[in-house]
């Protein structure tokens, strides 16, 4: 009788709920077109390029400017930089040889404070990354901060810039 009965509860045994194989397949698909067909249908259609051929006028017309009465610098080297680049055990160094611009009424000025200048010079290399050093567009915003440590040694305006003579990083 027990046979009987359990013959009785498997065939009565509600199906299994959720999706078989067949149904997540059918799903992936449905999801594909569906995906395909709004990628199709809603893009714009493509515009085919036309050749335009215009003759432009120049409205611009250069001006001969008279030249400008340039007031000459000089440019005073400052001595070597030779420091350490890296952490310890700092197996690298860098040697910088550097050129200030200035007027020449200021090249004095540059002379006299040049152990500042290197000071400031100096604070400034050694906080850069040895990294930054082997990045070539790196040089640009280096020569500005050099300039920027030059005006506040010698004060506002008094270094036109700084010329990098000689850079080696070994």
């Amino acid at each position: 009788m027990s046979d009987k009965a359990d013959d009785a509860q498997a065939e009565e045994a509600p199906a299994k709920g959720g999706l078989n194989m067949m149904g997540l397949l059918v799903l992936g698909l449905a999801c594909a077109a569906t995906s395909f067909a709004s990628v199709y249908f809603l893009a714009p259609a493509p515009v085919a390029a036309a050749a335009v051929t215009t003759e432009a006028e120049a409205d611009y017309e250069p001006v001969e400017k008279e030249p400008a009465d340039k007031k000459p610098y000089t440019y005073t080297e400052v001595q070597e930089i030779l420091i350490t680049i890296g952490s310890a055990p700092a197996t690298r160094y860098l040697k910088l040889n550097l050129s200030l611009a200035t007027e020449k009424t200021d090249a004095k000025l540059v002379k006299s404070n040049e152990t500042a200048l290197i000071d400031a010079f100096l604070l400034y290399l050694r906080s850069v990354s040895v990294e930054d050093f082997e990045d070539p567009a790196f040089y640009k915003h280096m020569r500005e901060q050099l300039g920027r440590r030059a005006d506040l040694v010698l004060g506002d305006g008094v270094a036109k810039g700084v010329l990098i003579t000689e850079f080696l990083l070994r």
